[in-house]
């Protein structure tokens, strides 16, 4: 082979290798190349998904505060719808079966009564707050006002928390008797119509109202609502809305008054523990609230000239009405402190 043939071969060589050299890097751009577009479109697909989730979570979100928002207003509109503005509600409340008129005649005999005793007492004044009052008809006509206005509406409320305590202890058990009556295959009403003829009073009656109020064609949010508001309390509520929306969107009933039941006995066991708990705090109040008196009777049994110059010069009077003052502040301090709500 001589010398030509050899530098021919050379060049064919060189060329192959610089040819498959610019394949082998086309090759490699255009690998790179797809790879880098999967990677984007990938990277676009997580983008899209995240972006997808975070507008669902956001509309969940709002979905959620406007419910949020309108149970919360439909809560406030029924406590508005249930607040005692006449005097018709707060007998209905009180469990009270009488006219309003009447009401109004026992009021006027009450406010005449004591307006009576007040005159028939000699009383020719009144101090309030070291101020003196030296006139006998604003003592009778304050009496008056007292017996025809505050006297009645004061029972009427001492009556109507008696029954919402008796209804509390009272509702868990009849919840109970509609689940089993459920269970066993019975209609709501005659469940209710059950708790109505086996239960005491005042529950046996409110559920009475109930069953028929449903009988004589109104719906089931329209008699509940007036249950409500014969009875205003939280556990009733509960009762309300789970049965409001058993009837529009259906479920199973049976196991949601279950757990209402369940959740209203808790909370009655939580408020006697809380009662168990804040009872030494009370007989603390009740102890401290009575010492003044307590110790203001010890004087004057000891000593009457001592302890009546409170009652008998203005300086006196200034200061029972200061120690008024301020022990109707601890009194009231007290009280928010050994209260709780649930």
């Amino acid at each position: 082979m001589d010398q030509n043939e050899l530098l021919l071969y050379g060049i064919a060589g060189l060329a192959f290798l610089a040819v498959a050299g610019v394949g082998l890097a086309f090759a490699g751009n255009g690998t790179s190349s797809a790879a880098k577009r999967a990677k984007q479109l990938q990277s676009q697909q997580k983008n899209r998904g995240a972006r997808v989730k975070t507008e669902k979570n956001d509309s969940r979100r709002r979905q959620t505060q406007q419910m949020l928002e309108s149970l919360r207003d439909e809560s406030a509109a029924r406590k508005r719808s249930i607040m005692p503005r006449d005097i018709g509600t707060r007998l209905q409340q009180a469990g009270l079966e009488i006219p309003v008129s009447t009401f109004w005649i026992i009021s006027a005999v009450l406010g005449v009564t004591m307006a009576a005793l007040a005159y028939l007492s000699g009383a020719d004044g009144l101090t309030v707050s070291g101020i003196e009052i030296r006139s006998q008809f604003a003592v009778v006509v304050a009496a008056g006002f007292a017996g025809f206005m505050g006297l009645p509406r004061w029972l009427l409320g001492v009556l109507a928390k008696g029954r919402n305590k008796k209804m509390t202890n009272q509702f868990a058990d009849a919840i109970d008797i509609i689940v089993r009556g459920v269970k066993s295959g019975l209609p709501l009403n005659e469940c209710l119509q059950i708790i109505a003829r086996e239960s005491p009073q005042p529950l046996g009656g409110e559920f009475r109202q109930l069953s028929d109020n449903i009988r004589m064609g109104n719906t089931i949010e329209q008699a509940l609502g007036k249950f409500y508001r014969r009875v205003p309390l939280s556990e009733v509520n509960f009762f309300v809305i789970v049965l409001n929306i058993q009837s529009k969107s259906g479920g199973n009933l049976s196991e949601a008054l279950g757990n209402l039941s369940s959740i209203i006995r808790s909370r009655k066991m939580m408020r006697e523990k809380i009662k168990a708990m804040s009872s030494e705090a009370k007989a603390s109040a009740m102890i401290i609230g009575s010492l003044p008196f307590a110790v203001g009777t010890m004087v004057y049994v000891t000593t009457p000239g001592y302890i009546m110059e409170l009652f008998i010069k203005p300086t006196g009077h200034m200061i029972l009405a200061m120690a008024t003052g301020l022990m109707f502040v601890g009194i009231m301090v007290m009280r928010r402190m050994i209260n709780f709500e649930i």
